[in-house]
């Protein structure tokens, strides 16, 4: 059971996925979740650090999108400064949002990554969708109310998978080590 929260890789933050490391992975497209990932939860507008990564990988010819649990109306007005395509209400930890990003840009699982700072969500929609997971340490050390119940639950989730799987640790890039 615990397998199915196990990510395929544990990167400090989305700014050290880099375009050669992914690319030298076969990963083409990263679908990302928005809060407390791409950007902190409150703070829509981004940072100067996200701008310039963004931008690396749209030079790399890597695609974004945002696979996010949120309304419409939050996500829009979220990605519209990037000018990203997204997917909203997700339903994550369900794989819908994922396979419906597949689907609508034609995607192949093998070339996709899904990224995200919480197991229960988007670790596990990534399980189930058939693509790899990067799990990234939160923006933020806060969460927006609706969040803070599964930190909790993930804490657990996390100190078993740790007993299951003593290799897995932070890294600072896709190369040091695989955790699956």
């Amino acid at each position: 059971m615990v397998s199915g929260f196990k990510p395929t890789w544990m990167v400090t933050n989305i700014y050290d996925l880099t375009p050669a490391d992914l690319r030298a992975n076969g990963i083409k497209v990263v679908l990302t979740d928005l809060d407390n990932t791409l950007i902190a939860w409150n703070n829509p507008d981004g940072t100067p650090e996200l701008h310039h990564w963004l931008n690396l990988l749209e030079l790399a010819g890597i695609q974004v999108i945002v696979v996010s649990n949120n309304s419409r109306a939050r996500v829009d007005r979220a990605v519209a400064p990037f000018n990203l395509p997204y997917i909203h209400r997700a339903l994550k930890p369900f794989a819908l949002g994922l396979n419906r990003a597949l689907r609508r840009w034609h995607l192949r699982r093998d070339e996709v990554v899904m990224v995200g700072d919480q197991l229960l969500t988007d670790v596990w929609a990534a399980h189930h969708s058939g693509v790899r997971s990067v799990l990234v340490k939160p923006i933020l050390k806060s969460d927006a109310w609706i969040t803070k119940g599964n930190r909790l639950l993930e804490k657990v989730v996390m100190w078993r998978l740790h007993r299951s799987y003593p290799e897995l640790t932070w890294q600072e890039d896709l190369n040091e080590r695989k955790t699956h």
